[in-house]
This record gives structure tokens, C-alpha cells and sequence, in this order.
């Protein structure tokens, strides 16, 4: 099955990207996903159930860890049998 993630972090900052959001998008980047966006209002990415799942676990805890307040995301099926 595959996964997209669509996620932001806050709080924003217009001025600087804030250190949870630099750390959202390290985690992203180095996860084995494909398609992956960075933007400064959304991310999205999608890979394999296994590895975006993974991705996102990673990306929770550091990026609340690196000071986000709130994290928002979606995950939805984008292929495979759904299960």
C-alpha cells in the first residue's frame, strides 16, 4: 500500500523557518519516501505504508521535541489493496 502525508508545524514564522520546521523537513528528506515537497506553508510526501508511517513517528517526536506546538497532518491511500 501507499501513503501521502500532507503536514505543518507550528507556530510560523514568516521571517525564519523555525527550528521544528527545519527538523520536520530533515526528517522528511532523509526518510525513503518519494515525491517530496517542502513549501513553506505544507509539506507532503508519499512512499510505501512501512516507511512513510515511519517518517511521520520520526517527524512527531522531533519536530515537537525542536519546540512545535502543534503538529497538523493527513494521511491518506493513495495505492495498494487499502488494507
Amino acid at each position: 500500500m501507499r501513503l501521502r502525508v500532507e503536514f505543518t508545524t507550528e507556530p510560523f514564522d514568516l521571517d525564519e523557518a523555525p527550528a521544528h520546521a527545519v527538523v520536520a523537513r530533515e526528517v522528511i528528506q532523509s526518510a525513503d519516501l518519494d515525491a517530496v515537497d517542502v513549501g513553506p506553508f505544507g509539506n507532503t510526501a508519499e512512499g510505501g505504508a512501512d516507511a512513510v508511517l515511519t517518517a511521520v513517528d520520526a517527524l512527531l517526536r522531533e519536530s515537537l521535541a525542536a519546540g512545535a506546538t502543534r503538529v497538523s497532518l493527513q494521511v491518506n491511500v493513495i495505492g495498494g489493496d487499502g488494507k
